[in-house]
């Protein structure tokens, strides 16, 4: 591993890892061995990360020249802290962990005092369960609407039948209830919305749909937000919309 790709690994791990670390323990983190991680503590130094600390007792970043500092106000800091509980409550582990790195990420670049506000932040949030409880790991969708590809998935509709579509999928809702992909169904040929907690089967088949996906989801936005506008003027609630 080049030595600068190896430092930077060591910053996140010493980012995201409650502190003091000791040299053993980074060492595993970073697979290299004691002797090369006193190397590597000391090249940081130099460049100029505050890092407290010595061996035999652990070392702690106290500030990372990475990443610039962060002017955040308490109330900034009490909206960042709270969001981030929320993600880790929705019940998704890879974004649970993303969300720990955010903060830890976050944390590295302010002053103490904020540091210290961000990470004991007074807005907390109390889910005894999961958010969302989709079956399937949503990585494999969330990474097919980055990357543009199609995805095969078998779906169980509201009355219960099941059917193998293959979809476009173009973004993810967050709800109350639910994780909804929207998508352009190609059975239907039509945007469509799925609930992620009805789907049996996701797999990503490698046909690119590139650049569809941004004028794709900018029409579907638009259908939506005629929709509601016209269920509001007739009364009824803008809210709702028709799931698979």
């Amino acid at each position: 591993m080049p030595r600068s790709d190896r430092l930077l690994r060591l910053l996140h791990a010493m980012r995201t890892m409650a502190g003091p670390l000791t040299a053993a323990r980074l060492a595993e983190e970073t697979g290299v061995s004691p002797r090369s991680l006193y190397r590597d503590i000391d090249a940081l130094r130099s460049a100029g990360a505050r890092i407290e600390g010595a061996r035999g007792y652990g070392y702690r970043l106290l500030e990372d020249p990475a990443l610039p500092p962060q002017m955040l106000d308490r109330d900034e800091i009490e909206v960042l802290a709270l969001g981030l509980a929320e993600v880790r409550a929705w019940g998704d582990p890879a974004l649970a962990r993303a969300a720990d790195s955010v903060l830890a990420k976050i944390a590295a670049t302010l002053p103490d005092e904020r540091e210290r506000q961000l990470l004991h932040a007074i807005a907390q949030v109390f889910r005894p369960e999961p958010r969302y409880a989709a079956p399937l790991d949503l990585a494999p969708l969330r990474a097919a609407c980055w990357q543009e590809q199609a995805v095969d998935i078998r779906y169980v509709d509201g009355d219960g039948a099941m059917s193998d579509r293959t979809i476009l999928p173009l973004a993810l809702f967050y709800t109350e209830t639910c994780v909804t992909a929207l998508s352009w169904c190609c059975l239907r040929e039509d945007f469509r919305m799925f609930r992620t907690d009805r789907m049996a089967d996701i797999r990503v088949n490698g046909t690119s749909f590139r650049p569809r996906r941004v004028p794709l989801l900018r029409d579907y936005l638009a259908q939506l937000q005629a929709r509601h506008r016209a269920r509001d003027d007739r009364g009824s609630n803008p809210a709702s919309v028709t799931v698979n």
